[in-house]
């Protein structure tokens, strides 16, 4: 490069700060005892950080032409002593990793600093080219004390405030106590730079994983993939993007796969300052490419000066190799699942199971087709007694290989809500899933709707304002949070909330329905039939979306209307499933309570998981003092 070297002033990783000159380790200023072959083996290792040191390489520095020596031994009991001052392990490296029979490997980010003279300028930022990695022939040298290494270092590290690590030298000058204030973080959609469209999905594959380890951190709040997801490709300023969602902190990057091999570049920027807190370039086998989400997360958490829980640590110490394409094709089934859709939802299972065949063991990928499986119920797509078995064997094998999933407590808890009717239970998996993961926006979702149905409203409306906060564009939390203030009786602030999704996303079904029902609960009927109407044709005559303009059409007095849409309802129940829930809901438009009161009685054998909406929906106050009704109730609880 050409430039003089400096002599280095510290080297700071994690919570350290180390001195080659002296040899001195410190652990937030206070000193670390550490002496002899340890500081050797440190100094060695920081010298190349994220590349293999040899135990031959290290025998000829530590012991050069010594044959009375246990090599083997002596080495590691070095390295042993190494780790103790660092409180580091073999089994869950954050430091120094074991390569077997081969050597050592420096993981954590390095931050070398260099003295400089009191009024001189620092030097700019200096990107060097990522030159292929090659591991060294065994060096013949004498034994010295006068630590070497100390001046490799210094060639290395040429330029004041620079950070190495992987081949990648990053601006740490920007690095100072500003990160401190760091509590929140955005993801955003890695860039693929391969040119091939296909290779997007990797891409967001690697940015799902990120997200969901840095989620797992419960002292920060990060936003949701979903919301993430709608920047990608976009030029905003991050300053902009940061304000629009709250946060103190940016993740970004891009991604290269070449063959078998991934180049993954990550930074973290803090928006509010124009500074890059920190960046790395990663290169590694593509199998290896999941492991790699939590090492960077590592990094990101050591940067910010973030604790961690001890099952946070453990969490991130558990990797395992994947098989890309099966990342590939999770990706592309978490796409069409939040769409929603029937059809949508098909290609979704359609994809989580070739994850799952490409992987085997992959949790994330089973919990994503138990969350498959669920919607195609609620949504009345297919029979409760159809769908909710084929999830409910799903998120089982989800936790079966990952007891500590997040995702797969969550499904678990609307199955055994929903469809199980076990309403302690679902309880307790919904606070498991809120413990494991704080950051899981679709816990904290459906654990809102939870407390709607029990008629705590003003913890629901906190609950589901929480998960807002984690996913703050996503439609359906959007909107389900106006149904927080609906079933709480709120109808304006239900309104309110539920226009601003339709201003958000003019097409997705869901808000219109709920709008139109609020409406309706308003005695807006001409605004309420509109919305109605538009949800009908949007959903492409779904049956979900026929029963409520038919009750709409009833309570207006538009008879012949409600009764040919409820003989819609009856030709389409010989194509396919209606569930009688929604037909009740068409009768009692028109005041038939008898007929409404049957068609309930039928959904109860259906195990519809909408009737568990009795408690609350507005719809029903005409049946409340039946008998019939109020034995209804009885049957699913929490009431029974």
């Amino acid at each position: 490069m050409g430039a003089t070297p400096i002599p280095l002033e510290s080297i700071r990783f994690g919570l350290f700060e180390f001195e080659p000159q002296s040899g001195e380790l410190r652990k937030q200023g206070s000193r670390i005892k550490l002496q002899g072959q340890p500081v050797e083996i440190l100094i060695m290792l920081l010298a190349r950080p994220g590349e293999l040191v040899t135990r031959e390489e290290l025998q000829k520095q530590l012991w050069p032409g010594d044959t009375f020596v246990d090599f083997d031994r002596s080495l590691n009991a070095a390295v042993k002593r190494l780790r103790a001052a660092l409180g580091d392990s073999a089994e869950t490296p954050r430091f120094v990793e074991t390569l077997a029979r081969r050597g050592y490997r420096f993981i954590a980010p390095v931050d070398a600093r260099a003295n400089t003279p009191a009024g001189a300028a620092a030097e700019p930022l200096v990107e060097l080219e990522v030159m292929p990695r090659v591991e060294s022939a065994p060096r013949t040298t004498s034994r010295t004390r006068d630590f070497r290494w100390v001046g490799l270092l210094a060639v290395a590290l040429t330029s004041v405030g620079l950070t190495l690590y992987s081949g990648k030298i990053f601006d740490s000058a920007s690095k100072d106590n500003s990160a401190k204030r760091i509590q929140s973080l955005l993801v955003l959609p890695l860039k693929s730079l391969s040119g091939d469209p296909e290779q997007d999905y990797f891409a967001d594959g690697m940015t799902d994983a990120l997200n969901a380890r840095l989620a797992g951190v419960s002292a920060l709040r990060v936003i949701s993939q979903t919301s993430s997801m709608l920047y990608k490709g976009t030029n905003k300023p991050l300053s902009q993007i940061a304000r629009e969602l709250n946060v103190d902190g940016i993740v970004e990057g891009s991604v290269l796969r070449s063959g078998h091999r991934v180049r993954i570049n990550v930074q973290l920027v803090q928006p509010s300052v124009e500074k890059r807190i920190w960046g790395q370039t990663y290169e590694r086998d593509v199998r290896d490419a999941l492991t790699l989400q939590s090492e960077v997360t590592r990094a990101i958490v050591d940067e910010i000066r973030v604790t961690l829980r001890p099952n946070e640590q453990a969490r991130l110490a558990k990797v395992r190799a994947s098989n890309p394409e099966a990342h590939v094709a999770y990706a592309k089934g978490r796409f069409f699942w939040n769409k929603r859709t029937e059809e949508g939802l098909g290609k979704a299972v359609e994809y989580f199971g070739q994850a799952i065949e490409k992987d085997p063991g992959y949790a994330l990928a089973y919990a994503g087709l138990a969350d498959s499986w669920v919607p195609r119920a609620w949504y009345a797509y297919l029979p409760p007694k159809e769908a909710f078995p084929h999830a409910r064997e799903a998120v089982t094998k989800a936790l079966e290989l990952d007891p500590d999933l997040a995702e797969g407590h969550t499904t678990l808890a609307f199955i055994k809500l929903y469809y199980e009717w076990d309403w302690d239970a679902a309880e307790r998996q919904f606070l498991r899933a809120i413990e494991l993961n704080p950051n899981y926006a679709n816990a904290h979702h459906w654990y809102a709707e939870y407390l709607s149905l029990v008629g705590q409203h003003e913890a629901a409306i906190r609950e589901a304002e929480r998960a807002r906060e984690l996913d703050p564009i996503s439609s359906i939390i959007n909107a389900w949070v106006g149904s927080r203030y609906f079933f709480a009786r709120r109808y304006d602030l239900a309104i309110e909330q539920y226009r601003s999704v339709v201003e958000l996303d003019s097409t997705f079904v869901p808000a219109r329905l709920a709008l139109g029902q609020a409406y309706e609960q308003k005695k807006m009927f001409h605004e309420a039939i509109a919305e109605l109407e538009r949800a009908v044709s949007l959903s492409s005559g779904s049956p979900v979306y026929i029963a409520s303009l038919a009750h709409a059409y009833g309570v207006t007095g538009r008879r012949s209307d409600s009764l040919r849409l409820i003989d819609d309802l009856k030709n389409l129940a010989r194509r396919r499933y209606v569930s009688s829930f929604d037909v009740a809901i068409a009768w009692l438009g028109l005041g038939d309570n008898n007929r409404a009161l049957a068609s309930l009685e039928k959904a109860l054998e259906e195990r519809s998981p909408r009737l568990l909406f009795l408690s609350v929906e507005p719809r029903f106050d005409p049946l409340r003092s039946h008998v019939r009704f109020q034995a209804l109730m009885k049957s699913f609880g929490p009431f029974k």
